[in-house]
């Protein structure tokens, strides 16, 4: 017998291990009580129960009461009833060719840059970032940035984050028919543009929400912002009832590009395109029968506290006065810790008993044994997880998780398959993934998903859900036009090889 099958039999014997010892315990039990007679029972009651009445009373009193108790105070669960992704109009599909033509174009319209003179090695560099990066030739770009010279105004980055919210709470409140009056709880979160009157008050007044709204705007929080502004409405949820919250995540690359000699800042040019997402949750007991999920656990970590976690994703201006955000090289680094601590607080809420004594024993071995057990046994999270949406930062965040997880190509196919169809949408991308699993076909009822987020601070947070029925993909789902065409063959060292050149801003 292999390994494999050792260890499900072992998972299977812990997991049951109640059942098989119950039923051997009722047949023996019932056959004892088959036996009994009627002297038996009056025997029982006159030397028993009649001498500890007052204690069985006040016991049985008891568990009522706190039977009772507990279902009034318990949480009221938080149901996911849709949620819709931002597809962006045709015209503004960019190719790495494309991207790189407004990389020059940017620059050249720079009158600090001489780009005649130009080093062109900053633009072989941000090629073969491209060709690594594990995206395609379909990705979005703002429709400021297809122009010559690129527009990055203060207008153009309204203009991006209006067409993308409004566009993507139009299509929600269209398939939910939920009216925009019934909304109790707003949550905006955008991390590079902020503009006044904030993200949340622009939603508000395009949809004439109601005046006693509970209206938040999240700021600088990174990609893992859209978990967190899952939990902050969970949290309310719990203390305003019979409501809906809306929930909105995206980000704006008009005001995210750079245009500096800086390479570390250049990097960031090369992963985000145009995304966002509107979900729409609430805790009405008669909205389950239409939600899609049901939120089961959020759990956040913040490493903030370490100087090197802190400044390993940061913006500020380079050497000349140019704002960008630089991603420090020990960002992998500083990602693996998160994650780590992140699923050893995940774990215990969600991994079977078997693998929570595997790992109990691993951490003792390891106490006992420093010099012979060098790493703690990493648990099969596929054992309680049944889909898994990690962010698609980047081809190597993508690879680590599905290293470190023990994760099989398809548990990371929608991550892979985002990235490569719509590039870094920041805090949107974990729907754009959910999305995709949906599209496939492969949601039933019962199943859990896991969504990973990463973002500056440095975070990593999660969400669980449990799929409330068979799930299928929403209309105007982001992947209607395109699903049958993935997961698509990426190559493991250069996962898109388009041919491009770059030569005097023609491309």
């Amino acid at each position: 017998m292999t390994s494999v099958n050792v260890k499900l039999v072992y998972h299977y014997i812990i997991t049951n291990f109640f059942y098989l010892c119950f039923f051997p315990l009722t047949a023996i039990v019932a056959g004892k009580a088959s036996r009994l007679t009627t002297n038996d029972l009056h025997h029982f009651y006159y030397s028993y129960l009649q001498h500890n009445l007052i204690p069985i009373t006040l016991l049985f009193a008891f568990t009522v009461f706190g039977s009772v108790l507990y279902i009034i105070t318990r949480p009221k669960p938080v149901y996911l009833v849709d949620y819709s992704c931002y597809l962006p109009p045709p015209h503004q599909k960019a190719s790495v060719s494309k991207v790189m033509d407004i990389f020059y174009h940017l620059r050249k319209a720079d009158p600090s840059l001489n780009v005649a003179c130009d080093d062109s090695s900053w633009l072989e560099f941000l090629r073969k970032i491209q060709e690594r990066s594990g995206m395609g030739d379909e990705t979005y770009v703002p429709a400021g940035l297809l122009e010559v010279p690129p527009r990055k105004t203060f207008s153009a980055s309204r203009e991006e984050s209006e067409q993308v919210i409004n566009g993507a709470i139009e299509t929600l409140f269209k398939n939910t028919k939920v009216n925009p009056k019934e909304i109790g709880i707003l949550v905006v979160n955008s991390s590079i543009f902020n503009p006044t009157p904030s993200l949340s008050a622009m939603v508000v007044n395009t949809f004439k929400l109601r005046s006693n709204i509970r209206s938040f705007n999240l700021g600088g929080m990174g990609c893992s912002a859209g978990a967190i502004a899952i939990d902050l409405a969970k949290d309310l949820l719990h203390v305003h009832k019979n409501t809906y919250a809306l929930v909105v995540s995206t980000e704006n690359i008009t005001d995210h590009i750079y245009a500096g000699d800086n390479r570390s800042m250049m990097v960031s040019n090369c992963l985000f395109r145009v995304g966002g997402a509107a979900i729409l949750l609430s805790n009405k007991p008669r909205e389950r029968r239409r939600s899609k999920y049901e939120l089961v656990h959020t759990v956040r970590t913040h490493a903030g506290a370490d100087d090197m976690s802190y400044r390993c994703v940061i913006q500020e201006d380079d050497e000349s006065g140019k704002n960008g955000v630089s991603l420090s090289k020990d960002i992998t680094t500083v990602a693996g810790r998160a994650i780590t601590i992140n699923m050893s607080t995940l774990g215990p809420l969600v991994l079977p008993i078997s693998e929570k004594i595997l790992f109990f024993l691993s951490l003792i071995g390891k106490k006992l044994m420093k010099d012979k057990i060098k790493n703690l046994y990493v648990p099969d999270f596929k054992l309680a997880i049944d889909h898994f949406c990690i962010h698609a930062g980047g081809r190597l965040v993508i690879d680590v998780l599905e290293k470190n997880l023990g994760l099989a190509p398809i548990d990371v196919e929608a991550s892979r398959s985002t990235l490569h169809r719509f590039g870094n949408t920041s805090s949107s991308s974990i729907w754009y993934e959910l999305a995709y699993i949906e599209a496939k076909g492969r949601m039933k009822k019962g199943n859990k998903v896991w969504q990973i987020a990463l973002g500056s601070g440095f975070k990593c947070n999660s969400a669980v859900w449990v799929a409330i029925r068979n799930v299928k993909a929403s209309t105007n789902s982001p992947w209607e036009d395109c699903i049958d065409r993935y997961p698509v063959n990426i190559d493991s060292d250069d996962s898109a090889k388009p041919e491009t050149r770059v030569q005097n801003g023609s491309s």
